[in-house]
């Protein structure tokens, strides 16, 4: 039978370094879901609001 690899982590070791990771990726990146979301409604409803001007400009001229 064949040893194990001794230079991978074993799953818990594993398991605690993932889950520290994605608990730091929001102070790494500086923003966070929310803020993401927030964000992104913010340029959905801005772009709505340029196509609405487009729209009646064009019909009204």
């Amino acid at each position: 039978m064949s040893q194990p690899n001794k230079d991978l982590p074993s799953p818990g070791r594993w398991l605690r370094r993932t889950a520290r990771s994605l608990r730091e990726w929001p102070k790494r990146q500086g923003r966070t879901v929310y803020r993401q979301m927030l964000r992104g409604a913010s340029y959905s409803l801005g772009s709505c609001a340029v196509s609405a001007a487009v729209v009646w400009f064009q019909t009204h001229h």
